[in-house]
C-alpha cells in the first residue's frame, strides 16, 4: 500500500478537497459517511461536535496530490482543522477533540486514544503541512503496520516533526520493515523514536539494523521491551560498530543474555557517537559482565550506563572494576538488582578511587546493605572524587541515633542556623567563600563545609548540599537556592 501525501509550499498551507474513489486505502464510494458512533466498528477515538472554525485564505501552488479538487473558492479557505475534519470524514473515523484543540501546539499527546489504522491515516493527512507541532504521542494506538506506513509516508514530506513516541502499538515484523524503509532513506528531521513494546522479535532485528548501520539522523531511539535475544544482539553489535548517528538507545527489557550482551560490547568497543546505553533487566551475567570491563576500558564515549538486574555477581563487578581503573568517560553507573555484596562494592569503589580521571558522578548499588567499615572507605574514595555519589541501600548495624545524625536534612540544620542569626541561607554560603562570590569549586566548597563549625555536618551531609548547588561544571552556584522549594 502506497499513499500519496501532497507537498506543502508555504507554511501552514493546506491541501484540500476530497479524496477520490479508489484511492490507495479508500473504500469505493466517492464519500464515505462517518461512522456512528453506536457501531461496532466505530473506532474508539474521542467522539465531539466538530467546532465551527474560521477560514483562513493562505495562498498556495499546486502540488502533486490524491484530493480532488472541487473549486477554486473551496481551495483557498478550508484550514488545518477542516482538514482533519474532512479526512476523518473520508477514512471513516471520528475525529478526536483533542487533537483539533491542541493542533497548534508543539506537543500533541494522543496515547492511549483508540486510533487504529484509519485514525491514524486521518491524523497524518492532518500533519503533512503542519508546522507547529514537533512532538508526537501516539502510544498504543494499535496502528499497526498500516498506521506506521501513513506516518513514514508523512514523515517525507514534513520536516517540523522532530520526535515521535509509538510505542506498543502491535507494529510486529512487518512495521519493523517499514521503519527500517524509513531509516534508510535518512530523509526525514526526527531524531528521536519511541518504539518500545512493539513485538519486535528476532527476525525484526536483522531489516532495522541493515537500515540503521548508515543512518545518521536518528540520534535517540527507545527499543524496550520488545524480544530480541542473543541474534538480535550480535546483529546490534555489528550495527553499533559502525553506526555514526545514534547517542541514546535504550534496550532494557528484550532477552539478551551472554552470547547477546559479549557481541553488543563488541559493537561498543569502537563506538564514537553512544553516549547512553540502558541494558537493565536483560541477562547478562558475569560473562557479559567480563566484556563490559572491556567496553569500560576502551570506549571513550559512553557517559551513562544502566546494567541493573542482569545477573552480575561479585565476580562480574570485579571484572566490572577494571575498566572503570582506567575509564575518563562515564559519569554514571547502575548496577541496581544484581547479586552483588559489601565485596563487590568495595571493589568498585576503590577502583575508581585508584583512577584520578575518573568522571564517574553517580554508582547505584541500591541493593546493597553496607558496613560501617564500607562507609570509612567510601570516605577516602570521597576524598579523592567529591563529585562522587554512592547509592546503597543502608548501613548495618548501625545504631538508631547514628543513623538520624547521619541522615539528617543540611538544608534544614543550614536555615535554623540562619533564622537564629537573622541572616539568609546564602549570606550563609557567602560567608564561606574567600572571595564573597556566588561561585566556589566543588573541590573547595567541599573542604570549607567539612571544616566550618557554625553548622557542623558529616560528610553525607556535605555531599546532600552539593548537589543541591552543583552546576555540573565543577563548581557550586549559591544563587540556586533561589530555584530551591522552601
Amino acid at each position: 500500500m502506497h499513499i500519496q501525501f501532497p507537498k506543502p509550499t508555504l507554511p501552514r498551507a493546506c491541501w484540500e478537497g476530497r479524496i477520490t474513489a479508489g484511492s490507495p486505502g479508500m473504500p469505493p464510494e466517492t464519500e464515505t459517511e462517518l461512522v456512528p458512533q453506536s457501531s461496532d466498528k466505530t473506532l474508539y477515538c474521542e467522539a465531539e461536535p466538530p467546532p465551527t472554525v474560521e477560514k483562513v485564505k493562505p495562498a498556495r501552488e499546486n502540488s502533486e496530490t490524491d484530493l480532488e479538487i472541487e473549486d477554486n473558492e473551496k481551495f483557498f479557505t478550508t484550514g488545518q482543522k477542516e482538514l482533519y475534519l474532512e479526512a476523518c470524514k473520508l477514512v471513516g473515523v471520528v475525529p478526536v477533540s483533542y487533537f483539533i484543540r491542541n493542533m497548534e501546539e508543539s506537543y500533541v499527546n494522543l496515547n492511549h486514544h483508540g486510533l487504529g489504522p484509519r485514525g491514524t491515516k486521518a491524523i497524518a493527512i492532518a500533519l503533512v503541512s503542519n508546522t507547529a507541532v514537533t512532538k508526537l504521542e501516539l502510544e498504543d494506538n494499535c496502528i499497526m503496520e498500516e498506521g506506521v506506513l501513513s506516518l513514514v509516508e508523512m514523515l517525507q514530506e514534513n520536516y517540523y516533526l522532530q520526535e515521535m513516541n509509538i510505542s506498543n502499538n502491535h507494529l510486529g515484523l512487518e512495521g519493523a520493515r517499514i521503519i527500517a524503509d524509513f531509516f534508510e532513506r535518512n530523509s526525514s528531521s526526527i531524531w528521536n523514536l519511541e518504539l518500545s513494546g512493539n513485538d519486535f522479535k528476532e527476525e525484526s532485528a536483522a531489516p532495522l539494523c541493515q537500515a540503521l548501520s548508515t543512518n545518521y539522523r536518528i540520534k535517540k531511539l527507545d527499543l524496550s521491551h520488545n524480544q530480541f535475544s542473543d541474534i538480535g544482539g550480535e546483529q546490534l553489535g555489528q550495527m553499533l560498530a559502525i553506526n555514526v548517528g545514534l547517542t541514546s538507545l535504550d534496550l532494557s527489557w528484550n532477552n539478551f543474555h551472554t552470547r547477546g550482551g559479549v557481541a553488543l560490547c563488541n559493537g561498543l568497543r569502537g563506538n564514537v557517537t553512544l553516549t547512553k546505553l540502558d541494558l537493565s533487566m536483560n541477562g547478562l551475567g558475569n560473562e557479559g559482565a567480563v566484556a563490559l570491563g572491556e567496553v569500560l576500558r576502551l570506549n571513550s564515549c559512553l557517559v551513562y550506563l544502566d546494567v541493573g538486574g542482569n545477573d552480575i555477581g561479585n565476580e562480574g563487578a570485579s571484572k566490572i572494576s577494571k575498566g572503570l581503573e582506567s575509564n575518563e568517560s562515564l559519569k554514571v553507573l547502575k548496577l541496581f538488582l544484581n547479586p552483588i555484596s559489601m565485596d563487590g562494592a568495595i571493589l568498585l569503589i576503590l577502583a575508581i578511587k585508584r583512577n584520578p580521571k575518573s568522571r564517574m558522578e553517580e554508582l547505584d548499588i541500591s541493593n546493597v546493605l553496607v558496613s560501617e567499615q564500607f562507609m570509612k572507605t567510601l570516605d577516602g574514595v570521597y576524598a579523592v572524587h567529591p563529585q562522587l555519589d554512592v547509592v546503597f541501600k543502608a548501613v548495618q548495624g548501625l545504631s538508631a541515633k547514628k543513623t538520624i545524625f547521619l541522615l539528617t536534612n543540611p538544608m534544614k540544620l543550614i536555615q535554623n542556623y540562619a533564622d537564629q542569626h537573622k541572616i539568609t541561607v546564602m549570606d550563609f554560603f557567602k560567608s564561606l567563600n574567600p572571595t564573597g562570590t556566588m561561585k566556589m569549586s566543588v573541590d573547595e566548597f567541599q573542604k570549607v563545609m567539612i571544616e566550618q563549625t557554625k553548622v557542623p555536618l558529616n560528610q553525607y551531609q556535605v555531599r546532600e548540599v552539593i548537589k543541591k548547588l552543583d552546576e555540573k561544571t565543577g563548581m557550586v552556584n549559591f544563587s540556586l537556592l533561589n530555584t530551591m522549594k522552601p
